[in-house]
């Protein structure tokens, strides 16, 4: 198949209804916590109260004297098991090892380091009460730079640092740049440390059969194949005989991605208790020990021309890793992503950039929706909004003077851009927001003591995450990843993918590409998904990469499955099997319907009909294809309208435009759904949530009473528009839409909110914009 080979007919790019959908809404769907397996006995973890301690001792004798108890496990009795580490080939990385049970030391308020097994999660819960745990509380840092001074409590003793990464990258002659300058401005920016909050939280189910020595792990995981390979490097059994199953997902956002101790623990026991093991967290489990993200520090420093344009720029970037440089992708998985981004849309020809992870005693840092992009991206907006207004320019105009114009374009960090609609999409979302209307409006209302604010976001998404584009992000970690597409004996479709759904709808989005190739009603295609033991091996979904590489791979596949109904209708039919179509569920001769057969007829007789199959040729109408995209990537515009209530600093958003573009679009529909969920998280990150911790190391924010969600209520007036560049390096242009709606929102709806206050808003330099912080740069101004 050449690249754009993909069909545009009856399903690809139609608004279809997802096809999932009627087993949610009728309460058929099935997550972790409705398994019920005869003899499942439940887990409790007993997690650390502290933020930093030296572990003294453990006593577990109550806990296991209560009735209905069955084990109590420290890190002693789970010795046998390796701790967790990163094995992320970048140089300079320091690795911070963790046990799967914390074993003489606990770092960060969540951490486990007792778990009890009980016949329910009842009894469970209160023996996990009487575990007895001898603490001496250390000193905690929980400030990233403040992590990285000489006397800071050290959280690893070996490395004797805090800092697990630091590296300075010059790309240009950024001093030249810097020479020739009129001005040069400087900003610093701390963004906020937020959470994916999935409705469901993490969980698994561990089932060993001691016969067999088979385990069967269900897990609310985005990576099936993935967790099996490190199950069975952990626990010692052949992968052949780990079968991991992700059944519902309640939405993973790449909290989900990451390989948990706690599933390594329930795995564990269901191996040494042979009986079936389940743990479910909670919600303030999840808000404490689940992986935080998007918090960084970020400096940046830019020389530009007094007609507006930008010759070079500098970027100081500290991500705050947590306590450990995590497994799935460490601690470099916010600064490294964030620093290859800086440039985004715009044409800067020099940059450097340091970065730098340190560990602190919080949650770990893991992956959330665009990762490292949103602190990057919310830096850069605001920056240039303000070095516009210093030049006495339009926001608007200032960024046309910056766009890259021309296609394929090299970025100085060495991203490929493959395609897009810069331009475009600036002026398209400007027109639907009424802009030039709103700036006299805007004018008007200032006279009257109201605060009117216009935030503009231009972004590019790097999409279909593959090992090209990994390469070029600076995390070098190689793709593989399968489709199957199977017609069966009665002409109906299976498609089985690697590629794992949480919410993105694949079950539709994959069948409308299968359908369209083989000419069926997407009534008749299946698609399966999140079972090792039925979907061929790859690496799950995070960044934006089952649209382009499960749709590139099921098209691959699709299409040879294709070309055998054709070679044997062909033989049915005594014609060419160039001289054949299929539509409609129906095999026919080009320009002479009326000689026909039905997909049915066609596959009974590819597997139970001798007659039409060629010496050596198999019968199976069958392909597995894999598939490893080029780099391509997504771009597109948000621009907010808010007002800010000049008395109390709060913010009303009135409307939000967003022009997309994702190249060749599977299902509109669908890609809707994408950006106002991701609108709605970026909503919450610009002015709700933070995870917020005390100088001892105390998350204050353990549950939705402390930590602020939006809702429907917040969420204003959203307008999508769609915009198609076709990607000329994948199978059939597509591109992602997964990140894009998150990575770009915060910082248009901040620069919405520091627009109106502005001058004040210059003194606002933390995420998110409370009415508190909102209200004290006003006052700092004078304005109330």
């Amino acid at each position: 198949m050449t690249l754009q080979m993909l069909p545009r007919g009856k399903w690809v790019g139609a608004r279809v209804k997802r096809v999932e959908d009627p087993r949610f809404l009728t309460g058929e769907a099935r997550y972790l916590a409705d398994i019920q397996i005869p003899g499942t006995v439940h887990a409790a973890f007993v997690r650390s109260p502290y933020g930093h301690a030296r572990i003294r001792r453990i006593e577990t004798s109550a806990a296991r004297a209560l009735s209905g108890v069955l084990a109590v496990y420290t890190a002693e009795d789970v010795a046998v098991l390796p701790p967790l580490a990163s094995g992320l080939p970048i140089e300079g990385l320091k690795p911070t090892p963790q046990s799967v049970l914390a074993k003489d030391k606990v770092r960060f308020v969540g951490e486990a380091v007792a778990v009890v097994v009980a016949e329910n999660r009842y009894i469970a819960e209160d023996a996990a009460e009487l575990v007895e745990v001898e603490y001496e509380p250390l000193p905690a840092v929980t400030h990233a730079e403040r992590a990285m001074a000489a006397d800071a409590p050290i959280l690893h003793e070996d490395l004797g640092t805090n800092v697990v990464y630091q590296k300075v990258t010059t790309l240009g002659d950024v001093e030249a740049a810097f020479a020739q300058a009129d001005r040069v401005f400087r900003r610093r920016f701390h963004t906020n440390r937020f959470v994916a909050s999935p409705m469901e939280t993490r969980g698994c189910l561990s089932v060993y059969e001691r016969a067999s020595g088979q385990l069967t792990f269900y897990s609310s995981t985005q990576m099936p194949h993935m967790l099996r390979l490190f199950l069975s490097l952990f626990l010692g059994i052949p992968e052949h005989k780990v079968r991991v199953i992700s059944p519902e997902v309640g939405g993973g956002f790449g909290q989900k991605m990451t390989i948990y101790p706690e599933e390594v623990v329930i795995a564990y026991l269901g191996k040494v208790l042979g009986r079936p093991v389940k743990w479910v967290e909670d919600r303030r489990e999840n808000l404490a020990a689940a992986t935080h993200a998007k918090e960084q520090i970020i400096e940046l420093e830019a020389a530009v021309r007094a007609d507006g344009k930008v010759l070079g720029m500098k970027a100081r970037l500290i991500g705050d890793g947590g306590a450990y440089s995590f497994n799935t992708a460490s601690a470099l998985i916010e600064p490294l992503a964030a620093a290859g981004i800086v440039p985004g849309v715009y044409d800067i020809p020099a940059y450097q950039h340091e970065v730098i992870a340190v560990c602190t005693n919080k949650s770990p840092v893991g992956a959330f929706r665009a990762v490292g992009w949103t602190a990057a991206q919310t830096a850069r907006e605001l920056f240039f909004d303000e070095i516009a207004r210093e030049l006495g320019l339009d926001p608007a105009e200032f960024r046309r003077r910056n766009l890259i114009s021309e296609f394929p374009h090299t970025t100085v960090t060495g991203m490929v851009y493959d395609s897009g609609s810069y331009r475009e999409s600036l002026e398209r979302a400007l027109e639907l927001v009424g802009y030039d209307e709103l700036r006299r409006r805007q004018a008007e209302l200032r006279q009257q003591g109201r605060y009117l604010g216009i935030g503009i976001s231009l972004y590019v998404e790097p999409t279909a995450w593959g090992s090209e584009i990994a390469l070029q992000a600076g995390f070098p970690f190689p793709s593989h990843d399968n489709a199957t597409v199977t017609i069966d004996p009665t002409g109906k479709v299976r498609v089985a993918v690697s590629v794992h759904s949480h919410g993105q709808g694949h079950e539709t989005t994959l069948a409308q590409v299968a359908a369209e190739i083989l000419g069926v009603s997407i009534d008749d295609v299946i698609v399966e998904h999140g079972d090792t033991d039925r979907a061929p091996w790859g690496m799950g979904t995070y960044a934006s990469r089952s649209a382009v590489i499960g749709g590139g791979m099921v098209a691959l596949a699709a299409q040879e499955v294709r070309e055998k109904v054709l070679r044997v209708a062909s033989r049915l039919l005594e014609v060419a099997p160039e001289d054949l179509e299929i539509q409609d569920g129906n095999v026919f001769v080009r320009g002479a319907p009326d000689r026909s057969l039905s997909l049915f007829q066609v596959a009974f007789a590819a597997y139970l009909d001798g007659r039409v199959r060629a010496e050596g040729e198999e019968p199976l109408l069958s392909a597995t294809k894999f598939y490893d995209p080029r780099a391509t990537y997504s771009n597109g515009c948000i621009v907010t309208v808010c007002e800010v209530d000049g008395e109390t600093g709060l913010v009303r958003l009135d409307k939000i435009v967003a022009v997309e573009d994702c190249g060749t679009m599977l299902n509109p529909m669908i890609v809707e759904g994408q950006v106002m969920g991701a609108i709605g998280q970026g909503i919450g990150g610009a002015l709700y949530e933070a995870m917020i911790y005390d100088e001892n190391g105390q998350l204050l924010t353990d549950s939705f009473v402390t930590y602020a969600l939006p809702t429907a209520t917040e969420v204003p007036e959203l307008v999508i528009d769609h915009l198609e560049t076709p990607s000329p390096v994948t199978i059939g242009g597509i591109k992602g839409i997964g990140e894009g709606g998150l990575l770009a929102s915060p910082a248009s709806v901040a620069g919405a909110v520091l627009d109106a206050i502005w001058p004040a808003g210059r003194a606002i330099e933390e995420l998110p914009l409370t009415p508190e912080r909102v209200l004290s740069a006003l006052q700092k101004q004078g304005d109330v």
